[in-house]
C-alpha cells in the first residue's frame, strides 16, 4: 500500500476580511492540519475557528461537484438533476441570449452575494460575462451592508474605495460605534488578531470606548461601554461635532490647508445639543460632552462605525459625522487616527470612482449606485410587470432569500421568473429556484490574492496563495464558468467575446504597474510572492494626503448638501424616538452571514440562533426563559425561543443574521438541522436609509407575542 507524503501549503484564510495566514498540511487529497502562519505579518499566526473548518468546506459531501438542472419531477414539485457541464454552459447562455433578443438587456438581473468579494476569480472575471449584459439590474450584498461607506468616501474623498482605515495599534482614543471586531475579525478594517491589538491599546494607557445597544464581545474588552437606543447615533455623532465647535475644539492640523465647508457644518450642527441628543439616544448629556473632549484632545484619536451604524434609517449620515469627527479633530490621515492604504494592487487606481442616481428602482424610485440598485429592490424589479422586469436572474455566490429584507418575499419572486443561473456551490435556499446551477471548485483547489482586503488592512502587505489541491478533472475554476458563458453568449449575440486572461496574470500587471513593482525597490510580482509564501510587508500606514485624494482639486468637501439635507430628515422624523421593541442583528465568530451554517465544527454547540431580552422586559411581559416568543413587522412574523440576557439594553431584542435554513428543495444536511429562523423574514424593504438606499436592518421595529 502507497502511503500518501506529507505536504506543507501557505494559505491564507478567505472566509472573513481578516485575511489570516495559515499553514496546511496535506496528505493525498486529504487536509490533515490546519493552524496559524506564525510569520505572516499581519496576521502573526492568529486564527478563528473558522480558518480550521476550511477543511470541512473543501470535504463537505453537500458541496456541488458537477453542474445542475431542475426538472419537474411532479406538478408543483421540482429537484435538481447532474448534467454535464458542456450541456449546462449552452441551456444557461441560450437562456441569456434568448431573453436579451425577446425583452432587452434589462430583463437580466444579477445578485452577487459577499463571498465574491473574498475570491479573485469572481472579482476579475465578471466582466468576461457582463461586458455583453450592461443591465441596469444589478444588485449586490454592498446594499445590505458598507454602502453609505462607499458613499461618503466617493463624496469626500472623491473615490468610493478610498476608505480611511483605524490604526489602532499606534492610537490612544478609539471611539467605536455599532461594531464587534471581535465576532467579526474587522469590517472594512482588516484586523487580524484584535482582541490581542485592543488589549495592547489599553495596557499603554489607552481607551477603547464602545457604543451599542448590545454589550458585545468588543464592549466586554472596552475601557467603557454605553447602551444607545438602535437607529440613534446619528444624534449621538451630530452633538459630538457640536461639542466640538462649540467648545473650539476644532484642530485640524495638516488637514486645514485643504479642508472646505467647516462653517457650513458648524451652522447645521448648532442647535443639535448633548441635551438634544441626549433624549434620543439614552445617552446622558455629560458623557456625550466627555466623549466629545476626549476625542478631540486626545494626542491621537480614530471613530469608526460598522454594520450597526450602516444598516440602519441614518446609515450614509451615521458615516459622514464619523468622517468630520475625524477631520475636525485632526485624526485624519495621521499615525494613531484613520489612514488611506497603500496597497500593491491598487483599487483606487485601478476602478472607477463610483456614481450615485443616476437612475432610480420602479419599485420606491431609490437611487442606484456603481450601476447597482439596492438589494430591498430586488423582489419588486422581479414582479412589476412593464419595460426592465427582471425575466431572468443570474446569481453569484449570494443567498438574498435569506440575506436581504423581506427574504420571504424574495423567496416567492425567484419562483416567477422565466429563468435563473447560479453560480454557486450550494443547493441552498436561493439556488433552490435556479435552472441551472454552475458549481466553481473548492476555495482550496485554486490560487488567490486578496486585493479587496489588502485596501483595507492596518498594514501594507502582499500575499499570494498558491492552490493546495489541483483542479480535479471536470471541474471548472468560477473565472472559467464566466469567460466559457461570455463567450457562448458573444457567439449567439454575434460580439466579440474577450480574451482569456487568467486571474493570476491580472493580479501580476497591477502588481507590476503598482507602487511596489517594477519601478521600485521591491520589484514586486507574482513570482517573487510565491518566494514569500508567508507575504511581505511594507510597513505601517503613512499620511498621503492631499495627493492620495481622487477628487479633482484634491481637496476634502466636508458640506455635502446631500447629507446636509439628511440632517434635517432626522430633525423631522417623529418615529426615531418612539417606543416600543426595536430589533437588532447579532454576529459570532463562527458565522459569516447564511455560509458557514453547514459545518459542524463550526455550528455545534447550544443553538445561537435564540433571540435575546432584557429580563426587565422579560418581567414586564409575564414571560420567562425558553418559552417561543412571535416576532412581528409589517412584512411578516417569526417564532424564536427566549432568552433573558442583561447584554442588550431595554427595548430591544436580538436575533442573528443567516439563519432560516430547512426549506424544501435544499442540500445542507448539516445547516437544516440547525435551521433556526431568518431575521431577514420580518424585516422590511420599506425600512431603508433613504439617502442611499441601503437596507435598515438594524432598530427594526417590531410586536412581540407570546
Amino acid at each position: 500500500m502507497t502511503i500518501a507524503s506529507t505536504k506543507t501549503h501557505h494559505r491564507v484564510c478567505h472566509l472573513c476580511e481578516a485575511m489570516c495566514g495559515l499553514i496546511i498540511k496535506t496528505e493525498g487529497d486529504k487536509v490533515v492540519d490546519i493552524r496559524g502562519d506564525k510569520s505572516d505579518p499581519l496576521s502573526r499566526g492568529h486564527v478563528c475557528p473558522k480558518a480550521v473548518a476550511l477543511q470541512d468546506i473543501h470535504e463537505d459531501p453537500d458541496r456541488l461537484r458537477k453542474p445542475l438542472k431542475r426538472i419537474r419531477s411532479a406538478p408543483g414539485v421540482y429537484e435538481h438533476v447532474e448534467i454535464e457541464w458542456g450541456e449546462a454552459l449552452d441551456l444557461a447562455a441560450n437562456a441569456l441570449a434568448d431573453t436579451i433578443e425577446k425583452h432587452g438587456v434589462n430583463a437580466i438581473g444579477a445578485y452577487f452575494g459577499n463571498p465574491s468579494a473574498h475570491n479573485y476569480g469572481m472579482m476579475t472575471h465578471q466582466r468576461n460575462l457582463f461586458r455583453n449584459i450592461r443591465t441596469r439590474n444589478r444588485f449586490s450584498a454592498t446594499s445590505v451592508d458598507q454602502l453609505p461607506h462607499h458613499l461618503v468616501s466617493m463624496w469626500m474623498y472623491g473615490h468610493m474605495l478610498l476608505m480611511p482605515i483605524p490604526d489602532i495599534d499606534r492610537t490612544d482614543y478609539f471611539l467605536m460605534l455599532g461594531a464587534n471586531p471581535l465576532a467579526s475579525n474587522g469590517s472594512i478594517w482588516t484586523v487580524p488578531d484584535v482582541r490581542k491589538r485592543i488589549k495592547d491599546l489599553t495596557a499603554r494607557g489607552g481607551k477603547l470606548v464602545v457604543v451599542d445597544p448590545r454589550r458585545t464581545e468588543t464592549a466586554e474588552l472596552a475601557s467603557e461601554h454605553h447602551f444607545v437606543k438602535p437607529g440613534t447615533d446619528a444624534a449621538l455623532l451630530l452633538a459630538l461635532i457640536h461639542v466640538i465647535f462649540r467648545d473650539d475644539l476644532v484642530s485640524l492640523g495638516a488637514l486645514a490647508d485643504f479642508t472646505d465647508g467647516l462653517d457650513d457644518v458648524r451652522n447645521a450642527v448648532l442647535p443639535l445639543s448633548p441635551e438634544w441628543a441626549s433624549d434620543i439616544t439614552g445617552i446622558p448629556a455629560a458623557n456625550i460632552e466627555r466623549i466629545a473632549t476626549d476625542m478631540a484632545t486626545a494626542k491621537a484619536g480614530i471613530c469608526y462605525g460598522r454594520m450597526g451604524v450602516s444598516t440602519q434609517a441614518y446609515g450614509t449620515l451615521c458615516q459622514w459625522a464619523i468622517q468630520v469627527i475625524n477631520v475636525i479633530t485632526g485624526n485624519l490621515d495621521k499615525p494613531g487616527g484613520s489612514l488611506f492604504t497603500k496597497p500593491a494592487m491598487d483599487q483606487v487606481m485601478n476602478s472607477s470612482r463610483g456614481g450615485f442616481a443616476r437612475y432610480t428602482s420602479r419599485g420606491q424610485g431609490l437611487p442606484e449606485f456603481n450601476y447597482e440598485l439596492p438589494a430591498a429592490e430586488l423582489a419588486t424589479e422581479i414582479r412589476t410587470p412593464g419595460a426592465d422586469q427582471i425575466k431572468l436572474m443570474f446569481t453569484g455566490a449570494g443567498n438574498p432569500v435569506l440575506s436581504t429584507p423581506n427574504g420571504r418575499a424574495v423567496d416567492e419572486a425567484l419562483e416567477e421568473l422565466d429563468f435563473m443561473i447560479s453560480l454557486d456551490p450550494a443547493l441552498n435556499e436561493t439556488t433552490r429556484h435556479a435552472d441551472i446551477i454552475l458549481p466553481p471548485t473548492s476555495p482550496l483547489e485554486h490560487d488567490n490574492y486578496d486585493f479587496v482586503f489588502h485596501n483595507m488592512a492596518i498594514r501594507n502587505t502582499a500575499r499570494y496563495t498558491p492552490a493546495v489541491f489541483d483542479k480535479p478533472e471536470g471541474t471548472l475554476h468560477d473565472w472559467e464558468i464566466f469567460a466559457e458563458l461570455g463567450e457562448r453568449l458573444a457567439e449567439r449575440l454575434g460580439l466579440e467575446p474577450m480574451p482569456r486572461v487568467p486571474p493570476h496574470k491580472v493580479v501580476d500587471a497591477a502588481l507590476q504597474a503598482g507602487p511596489y513593482g517594477r519601478d521600485s525597490e521591491w520589484n514586486l510580482s507574482i513570482e517573487k510572492l510565491k518566494d514569500h509564501p508567508s507575504g511581505i510587508d511594507f510597513g505601517p500606514l503613512e499620511p498621503s494626503c492631499p495627493e492620495r485624494l481622487q477628487t479633482a482639486d484634491k481637496r476634502i468637501g466636508l458640506a455635502i448638501p446631500e447629507v446636509l439635507a439628511d440632517i434635517t430628515r432626522l430633525l423631522s422624523d417623529v418615529t426615531i424616538n418612539k417606543g416600543g421593541y426595536r430589533l437588532i442583528g447579532r454576529r459570532n465568530v463562527r458565522d459569516n452571514n447564511s455560509w458557514m451554517h453547514n459545518h459542524q465544527r463550526l455550528i455545534k454547540g447550544k443553538s445561537r440562533c435564540n433571540l435575546l431580552m432584557h429580563p426587565d422586559d422579560v418581567a414586564k411581559e409575564g414571560w420567562s426563559e425558553g418559552m417561543q416568543v412571535t416576532i412581528k413587522s409589517r412584512v411578516g412574523a417569526i417564532t424564536a425561543e427566549l432568552s433573558p440576557s442583561t447584554e442588550v439594553m431595554p427595548g430591544v431584542i436580538s436575533l442573528p443574521h443567516g439563519y432560516g435554513h430547512g426549506l424544501q428543495g435544499t442540500r445542507s444536511q448539516v445547516a437544516n438541522g440547525h435551521a433556526g429562523v431568518s431575521c431577514n423574514d420580518v424585516t422590511d424593504e420599506q425600512f431603508l436609509d433613504q439617502l442611499s438606499g441601503n437596507a435598515a436592518v438594524n432598530g427594526v421595529p417590531v410586536e412581540l407575542s407570546a
